[in-house]
């Protein structure tokens, strides 16, 4: 099932990379009471996410944060060494908590998976993003397809802080 607003985000261990360093840590952690944003995507290094989501959120990262965002973390199907790789590349600078959710567990909980297997990608995440209050989903916008980026960058998410 679909995560919706109104629902808490399910407490999973999770792999993350921040200013090139890797922990492990669980989503509690990463959203108690914090109000934290949240953006998803099919995969690093791929088209519209190298090209577009990640950086949208690299440029308006400090008008994110001056709305009372406390983190901008940024989901993908990859494992952490991939995630170094693409912060690095992105010039996410520490700005950017990169989830490294190399099985799919937390989009699994989350009811977001994508099955991508026809185009050799296996099973990856859906393009969206959350806005979550204390672990608390407040907003959520999903995107209709995963080339698509029209409700979830991040000027959109200032539109609705």
């Amino acid at each position: 099932m679909t995560i919706q607003v109104g629902d808490k985000i399910p407490n999973v261990t999770i792999a993350t990379v921040i200013s090139g360093s890797s922990s492990e840590t669980t989503t509690d952690e990463i959203f108690r009471e914090k109000k934290v944003v949240m953006f998803a995507l099919p995969g690093a290094f791929t088209p519209t996410c190298t090209a577009s989501h990640l950086p949208s959120y690299v440029v308006k990262h400090n008008e994110i944060k001056a709305k009372g965002v406390d983190t901008i973390a940024c989901l993908s199907v990859n494992d952490q060494f991939v995630m170094k790789a693409w912060g690095e590349s992105q010039n996410t600078d520490g700005n950017i908590l990169l989830i490294a959710d190399g099985s799919c567990n937390l989009t699994q909980a989350l009811g977001m998976e994508l099955d991508l297997t026809e185009r050799g990608l296996g099973v990856r995440s859906q393009r969206y993003v959350i806005i979550a209050d204390d672990g608390v989903i407040t907003h959520l916008n999903l995107e209709p397809s995963p080339g698509e980026l029209s409700n979830s960058d991040a000027d959109t998410v200032l539109g609705m802080l």
